[in-house]
């Protein structure tokens, strides 16, 4: 048995890379052998990215709004004429805004939905027909999908249904691809901090682990689920959230 995951010859196309647990991904999977496909709203931020990694032999970018079905097609048209194979997808991107159910707007709505659940479609739906056999989808998903998020009702509904999406594809892609979700807690980062300064000691203690997660720790489970040593898992969601959530 292997002590470290080979994604040697292995490509993986990851939305939303440019945001903190995107590069992590980014940076881990090309750390242990793999080309990335990195893909983000951003091409400055994507840019800046590349350069980061300093690896441009194995490293494309692609400018790429995942609210476009055009767009998820042209991806991975892109992602197999630069490497001829797509081994993995990851679908990191996505958008967390404070808004009540009572004060949110339609456009507000449809925009969280676009992104956060739309996004994922699209991309499964490009890439199912392209992976090779053996080969792993990872959907970011969320606690809020499980349990809710005060608050955040257009997110929370948006990754429920990408937690669920995530269990039909697991259906309809076996046996050849698994699919799984992760479902991360509070991560270090951007996007948590005004729910922190909201709500921060309460949260805290109600995190066994008594702290945040790191961008590292979502992308090393992330990895584990695209790895062979996953090989009999599909279907299913981690949570990566310090025990703040339980199933």
């Amino acid at each position: 048995m292997s002590g470290a995951f080979d994604f040697s010859g292995k490509v993986l196309v990851l939305t939303g890379a440019a945001g903190s647990i995107g590069a992590a991904i980014a940076r881990a999977y090309l750390a242990l052998g793999g080309s990335c496909v990195l893909t983000d709203l951003s091409q400055t931020a994507l840019d800046g990215l590349a350069k980061d990694l300093n690896t441009p032999d194995r490293v494309l970018t692609v400018q790429h709004d995942v609210t476009s079905p055009e767009a998820a097609n042209a991806v991975v048209e892109a992602a197999i004429q630069r490497f001829g194979r797509i081994d993995h997808l990851v679908t990191g991107a996505g958008l967390y805004r404070d808004a009540t159910v009572a004060t949110m707007s339609d456009a507000e709505w449809r925009q969280s939905i676009a992104i956060n659940l739309d996004g994922v479609f699209y991309c499964c739906r490009a890439a199912a027909a392209h992976l090779e056999p053996g080969g792993a989808i990872v959907n970011i998903a969320s606690l809020a999908g499980q349990r809710g998020s005060k608050d955040h009702g257009h997110y929370a509904a948006a990754k429920g249904g990408v937690l669920s999406l995530s269990r039909t594809l697991a259906w309809e892609l076996a046996p050849d691809v698994r699919v799984n979700a992760i479902s991360p807690g509070l991560i270090e980062g951007p996007m948590v901090q005004p729910l922190l300064a909201a709500r921060g000691p309460a949260l805290m203690a109600q995190t066994p682990l008594g702290r945040l997660g790191t961008a590292e720790e979502v992308a090393k489970a992330t990895l584990f689920l695209l790895s062979d040593w996953a090989s009999f898992i599909t279907g299913e969601s981690l949570q990566v959230n310090g025990g703040l959530y339980m199933t």
